[in-house]
């Protein structure tokens, strides 16, 4: 019996190379899924706390405050799936392990998360308990979270089929657009109900002013923001910030944003994401009014 001779001063290498990059490739492809895994845990997590306030809103009396700090727990959840959400797609493309799986598993996770989660703390905290003495009320509160919801995930369809959709071959065919949402993106959708759960935990139900106004004027911006999701406007991805670059002013940048909500979460996270719901509406009527000359010119050439 015979053993293989080793070179002097080489060591025998017991696992091959590829074998390493193998199992290694393996781990990069189970690190976006941890993340995605990490934002269903948080929407999970913010429904379960949004039925203990629900529950200890109905007992009443001293349960109040305690009732409020579940629905302030469940908003907070919300914000930690949406920065889970956020790392889960930047370590893919940075990683180039995104897969059909992971875009599949990722729109699970928004639909948990920033579907059913928001839907349902708006209704508990907001208009459902605050508007229970009306009639007939309670049915259009319920019937209007359920709308959300369908928005929501008619949004995330329309996103897997263009993110999956093949480059056009023929001349003359528009190009998917990587640098722009076609709608309102559902986690900013869902952040947007969470900061302002997160500015005002209170349920509205207990408001010292105007209490049944709110619940009205939430009503109309959850009917808004399900409008908007199935809507064409254009939203900035944000897809390119960062990527393929070093750029201290954008680490010191993100260094102070983090800062700046450790300290005043409240009113930071809720100018955020406002502002970028503004914009994106803003973008679309200078856009439309950009156009208009331009079209009145093409008119006067065509009469000429």
């Amino acid at each position: 019996m015979s053993f293989p001779r080793l070179q002097p001063g080489k060591q025998f290498d017991a696992e091959p190379e590829s074998t390493r990059h193998k199992g290694l490739r393996k781990g990069v492809y189970v690190v976006p899924s941890l993340f995605t895994a990490l934002n269903i845990l948080a929407g999970f997590y913010s429904l379960m706390a949004t039925m203990s306030g629900f529950r200890l809103l109905g007992i009443g009396g001293a349960q109040i405050q305690d009732a409020k700090l579940r629905f302030d727990y469940a908003a907070i959840a919300i914000g930690w799936a949406f920065l889970c959400d956020m790392l889960d797609g930047r370590i893919a493309r940075m990683t180039k392990s995104t897969t059909q799986i992971g875009i599949q598993l990722d729109s699970l996770a928004d639909i948990v998360s920033f579907g059913l989660a928001p839907a349902v703390l708006v209704y508990a905290w907001g208009y459902g308990t605050a508007l229970q003495d009306w009639t007939n009320t309670r049915q259009l509160a319920w019937f209007l979270s359920f709308m959300y919801v369908i928005c929501g995930g008619f949004r995330l369809a329309r996103f897997n089929v263009q993110a999956s959709r093949p480059r056009p071959l023929a001349e003359g065919t528009q190009k998917v657009d990587k640098k722009s949402f076609v709608g309102l993106p559902i986690p900013v959708a869902g952040c947007l109900i969470a900061a302002i759960v997160h500015f005002s935990p209170l349920p509205i139900k207990y408001a010292p002013r105007h209490a049944e106004l709110l619940a009205v004027l939430m009503m109309v911006l959850v009917a808004l923001l399900s409008g908007l999701m199935v809507s064409t406007l254009r939203f900035t991805s944000f897809k390119s910030i960062g990527v393929g670059r070093r750029n201290a002013r954008l680490v010191i940048g993100m260094i102070a944003l983090a800062g700046l909500i450790y300290l005043y979460s409240q009113w930071v996270l809720l100018i955020l994401v406002v502002a970028y719901v503004v914009h994106g509406l803003l973008s679309r009527v200078l856009s439309s009014l950009g156009r208009r000359p331009a079209e009145n010119d093409a008119l006067e050439i065509r009469e000429v």
